[in-house]
């Protein structure tokens, strides 16, 4: 007696590249899914379709989920940091687990900030530097100008939002909020200082204005993990010697004579 899978070999099959087709005899083929390479061209069209048909509502829709998944890695860091840190102790729990509704307030900062916020910044981020300074686009002028504004205006825009946002969803109250964004608000501002400008000096020079958002929510995926340890933080002594340049009159009124 034959076996099935000799005779399987034996039948002369065939696969058509390109097309997603096993060929297993002239009369029978069974459709495979298509490379992955060509999945993700299909999704990248269709964004493009979605981006020109429907800017804003795109950029929303894209930043919130970004901002999700982003949220979900700082998630599995801040667990695995803490893990490492206390050396499995029983106050952390060994295994991951995702809080979903910390996902969802994040998300709700890169539909209701990020997408339209960053989208309209954009856009007239380029309007403005073309019209008003007249600069030629792509020139290192043009580039500049558009990293400094970003990191003056935009930058601290954004992480002062964030870090009240984040304050009051998790139930804080004003005054808790403030003092959380006079701890954190500072050292993230210096530490993404040293990173944040060399992101954009690429997305201003090489990426058309109406992809910006995305490339800049792409790295945010690393960034929501960064702010997410900033905030987990507390009072660490790093931290404190930020503060330490604090007036003496917003510390407390503490220090030596």
């Amino acid at each position: 007696m034959r076996c099935p899978s000799q005779t399987f070999c034996q039948i002369g099959h065939q696969y058509s590249a390109g097309h997603g087709i096993l060929k297993l005899s002239p009369f029978l083929s069974l459709a495979l899914p298509p490379p992955l390479p060509d999945k993700m061209l299909k999704l990248w069209k269709w964004y493009q379709h979605c981006l020109s048909s429907h800017p804003v509502k795109t950029q929303i829709i894209s930043s919130g989920i970004l901002w999700g998944i982003g949220d979900i890695g700082a998630q599995y860091i801040t667990h695995s940091t803490a893990l490492r840190r206390l050396n499995n102790s029983q106050d952390v729990q060994p295994e991951f687990k995702v809080n979903w509704k910390r996902v969802a307030i994040t998300s709700l900062f890169g539909f209701g900030f990020v997408g339209p916020v960053g989208h309209f910044w954009y856009q007239g981020l380029d309007r403005l530097i073309r019209t008003r300074l007249q600069l030629q686009p792509k020139s290192v002028r043009f580039v500049a100008a558009k990293v400094a504004a970003d990191g003056i205006i935009f930058g601290p825009f954004d992480l002062f939002v964030f870090f009240t946002y984040m304050g009051f969803s998790t139930g804080k109250n004003a005054t808790q909020v403030k003092e959380d964004v006079k701890r954190d608000f500072l050292p993230a501002l210096i530490l993404e200082g040293g990173v944040w400008p060399i992101v954009q000096i690429a997305n201003f020079r090489y990426v058309p204005v109406r992809y910006q958002l995305l490339y800049v929510n792409m790295f945010c995926l690393l960034d929501s993990g960064f702010l997410s340890w900033i905030e987990q933080q507390n009072d660490a002594p790093w931290k404190q010697w930020f503060t330490s340049f604090q007036p003496l009159k917003e510390r407390g009124g503490q220090g030596r004579l």
